[in-house]
């Protein structure tokens, strides 16, 4: 079995403090995609930059306390790409892909334009350029996952309030249109989908620190793992853990044979 996890951690350092380490060695993963690490690898001690068992890779941004995304892996990958070739998202630390021997894995955090419409903008850049390195991944022949926080709700069944929320970034029609394009067009699937098509309540992965979302569940999908037909015919279970708040999001753990 292969365990492949993905969070937005909100901070590493942050996460480390409500007990994310500890948990992580429990869950026998094998992979784990982070984002949002919010830190330089100079200032993260030695258990944060590789827990035991695992070999670390980072991509973090240039301002420091923002953004930034890693993978862990028990296996050594044969090679680890960061960056999507642009600068201005580069500078941001948002893409690391780790190669092994039968499949990638990327870590993606996709931008968030929910702060202004100057970060809307961006992410709307983003999704522009990012589309077309989907298509090339899916192509490459490779099977692949990209694991990440895409700040994107899919469908009204992805988020609680979808109603009031059709004119906010997260799940504006055109987000929602193009992740309908990397799913129909190109062919990836939504792996937690496949295997829970219908959840609602049971799906969220992120809750505002705003009023009381977490205690009553007023949540998105914005998590995902999505993976080239191959592979994703393999999941075998998906979960995502809310026992224990590491961060705003929760981790997504889906196992594949």
């Amino acid at each position: 079995m292969l365990r492949v996890i993905t969070l937005n951690l909100n901070g590493i350092r942050s996460a480390a403090n409500k007990g994310f380490f500890e948990w992580l060695a429990q869950q026998n993963a094998d992979v784990v995609c982070l984002q949002e690490v919010k830190a330089q690898e100079a200032d993260l001690a030695a258990h944060m930059l590789a827990p035991a068992g695992f070999h670390g890779y980072f991509h973090c941004a240039e301002k420091k306390g923002y953004s930034g995304v890693a993978v862990y892996s028990k296996q050594k990958p044969l090679a680890v790409k960061s960056g999507v070739g642009v600068p201005e998202f580069d500078a941001e630390g948002r893409y690391i892909q780790a190669d092994f021997d039968d499949f990638s894995l990327v870590s993606l955090y996709l931008p968030s334009g929910s702060s202004s419409e100057e970060r809307q903008q961006a992410k709307f850049r983003f999704m522009e350029i990012f589309l077309p390195l989907l298509a090339t991944l899916a192509a490459s022949g490779r099977e692949t996952i990209v694991c990440g926080d895409w700040n994107i709700a899919h469908k009204q069944i992805d988020l609680k309030n979808w109603r009031s929320n059709q004119k906010n970034s997260g799940f504006l029609p055109e987000e929602r249109a193009w992740l309908s394009r990397v799913l129909e067009e190109l062919g990836w699937v939504d792996v937690y989908r496949r295997l829970h098509p219908d959840t609602t309540s049971e799906c969220y992965t992120w809750w505002s620190n705003r009023g009381q979302a977490w205690a009553n569940n007023v949540g998105w999908r914005l998590d995902y793992q999505l993976a080239t037909s191959g592979i994703a015919e393999r999941a075998q279970a998906a979960s995502i853990y809310k026992t224990q708040r590491f961060s705003d999001h929760a981790p997504l753990i889906i196992d594949y044979a």
